[in-house]
């Protein structure tokens, strides 16, 4: 029979890290761990180099999207845009203040976390627009295709 004493004591550390690990990713699977969110200085932050992110303010060609023009004013656009994210499919919005929402947006499967802000700024009829997934490397293009869809169904209810 295996007995812990049998390791040395720096094994035993890290067997004992490797079990917390695991042991709080199964009990808290629905936490998450995110930085870099909110508006700083009139801007979202800027996407990570890797491909599962878009950001309508100051990208590079490979995570830039157009913001959402809006033809309404702001108090209305926000709450349509609120209504909208009511039907998106796994999505909570966790924050909002009179010019930011936060919303996370879980995958079906695996139910990744994705976190998606919009900024409306006071001096322009947009919404800017910011979706990032948490972890990995690609998304496979599924934050640029959620954020195309909320686009559209504000264009059809006429912002």
């Amino acid at each position: 029979m295996y007995r812990l004493r049998a390791f040395s004591r720096p094994l035993q550390r890290i067997i004992l890290a490797i079990f917390l690990t695991l042991t709080i990713c199964l009990i808290l699977p629905g936490v998450t761990w995110a930085t870099g969110l909110g508006v700083e200085s009139g801007y979202l932050s800027s996407c990570p180099a890797s491909d599962n992110c878009v950001v309508s303010q100051n990208a590079d060609a490979k995570h830039a999207i157009e913001p959402i023009i809006y033809h309404v004013d702001r108090d209305q656009a926000k709450e349509t845009l609120l209504k909208v994210l009511t039907v998106v499919p796994r999505t909570e919005v966790i924050e909002q203040t009179d010019n930011y929402i936060h919303a996370l947006s879980k995958s079906r499967i695996f139910k990744f976390v994705d976190d998606v802000e919009f900024y409306l700024p006071g001096d322009e009829s947009v919404i800017h627009i910011r979706s990032a997934s948490r972890v990995g490397e690609s998304d496979l293009g599924v934050n640029r295709r959620r954020m195309e869809q909320i686009r559209l169904a504000l264009l059809d209810l006429n912002i």
